[in-house]
């Protein structure tokens, strides 16, 4: 069973969906048919209930509230190719604070060539900001490309202490 849960943010709706005790999906936006889309890709046919999710709820009010760490410990189940897994799995050890670039974050999973595939896969994050895609800048210090838009990931990263610079 999966539990899909809309709460209000800083930054907007944010629509978050658990199973088995472990975040899914965290989506920019409204419940609608776009969560159902992504859910049913990955868990066809299982059920879907809409309640709230307490414990996310809490963590997410921390860290809006100004506990960035609060985000590091929450159990995600990252739905994927085993690349966009390993891609993913590097984005958590980003601590809140920092920023890293495209190309580090490649170096850092041993792929140093394959810059632009590591972009893919940071963009395909199915659980955004507890998988922190937005800590992931361009190698000359600026914002770049950004599913909830260069707004939202400006907000994240000045509401955790970084101050990049928009693209000219």
């Amino acid at each position: 069973m999966i539990t899909v849960d809309e709460i209000a943010s800083p930054v907007g709706p944010l629509t978050i969906a658990e199973r088995s005790g472990r975040v899914c999906l965290l989506h920019f936006g409204t419940d609608g048919a776009d969560v159902d889309a992504c859910l049913e890709r990955w868990y066809r046919g299982d059920t879907r209930v809409r309640a709230p999710i307490d414990s996310i709820r809490l963590v997410l009010q921390k860290y809006f509230a100004g506990d960035c760490r609060a985000l590091a410990d929450v159990a995600v189940e990252l739905n994927g190719t085993p690349f966009q897994r390993r891609v993913w799995e590097a984005l958590r050890d980003i601590p809140a604070g920092s920023t890293l670039s495209y190309a580090d974050l490649a170096c850092r999973i041993g792929e140093p060539r394959a810059v632009r595939a590591v972009g893919a896969a940071n963009g395909a994050n199915p659980v955004a900001v507890i998988v922190p895609c937005h800590r992931v800048i361009g190698s000359d210090g600026t914002l770049t490309g950004y599913g909830g838009g260069l707004e939202r990931k400006q907000w994240l990263l000045a509401h955790e202490g970084v101050l990049p610079r928009l693209p000219l």
